[in-house]
């Protein structure tokens, strides 16, 4: 074999494919919505002790440390669940995916139970003042795409224990995962900023 054979297979074999269109639109979706809650963030950080009147931050909000446990060990569940689909156990891959649902359920009853109390008890609504404006609609935005998550999850889960996902499927289980981890990790810049610096 000649060296322009050889450099003719190298060329070849190195060469470029596509990225997966999944990925790609998942990271182009990631970034959009990065963009979106650094937009509150900062909205949240600009009105920060600019209401004129109570209740304040530090009246008010407690710290979600309960919560905080389960969204951020759900991170943790799914990539369990991953590595059994990888695996192929499969039972194993359904349970940690149940798991990662409950504690993406605890978090979201969590937040209702938080908001029950701030509205009925500590009479903080969206309208009360800037820092009500600001908390509801950061920690809002944070919580429908709990939701959003939770509800793929279901999905995933509900066509699993019908048979219907299989190991080609392995990809469409990653991007879903990826979602949530990107909602596990807003909601560590939530929790700085709201319940932490906020305060």
């Amino acid at each position: 074999m000649t060296s322009a054979d050889a450099l003719s297979r190298g060329i070849e074999s190195a060469e470029w494919k596509l990225p997966s269109r999944r990925k790609a639109a998942l990271l182009a979706l990631i970034l959009t919505e990065t963009a979106l809650f650094s937009i509150f963030v900062a909205a949240y950080v600009f009105y920060l002790g600019k209401s004129l009147t109570g209740p304040y931050p530090k009246d008010v909000l407690e710290l979600p440390i309960i919560a905080t446990i389960c969204l951020l060990s759900s991170s943790l569940t799914i990539v369990f669940a991953e590595r059994a689909f990888e695996q192929e156990k499969y039972s194993a891959f359904k349970l940690w995916w149940f798991i990662t649902i409950v504690l993406g359920l605890i978090f979201i009853a969590s937040t209702a139970r938080e908001w029950y109390r701030l509205i009925t008890k500590q009479g903080l609504t969206i309208s009360t003042n800037l820092f009500g404006t600001t908390f509801y609609s950061l920690v809002g935005l944070h919580a429908s795409h709990v939701i959003v998550g939770l509800t793929l999850l279901v999905l995933v889960l509900s066509l699993s224990l019908r048979g219907y996902v299989k190991q080609r499927h392995a990809e469409h289980l990653k991007m879903v995962s990826w979602y949530w981890h990107f909602v596990d990790a807003v909601w560590v810049v939530v929790l700085t900023v709201v319940y932490i610096i906020g305060r």
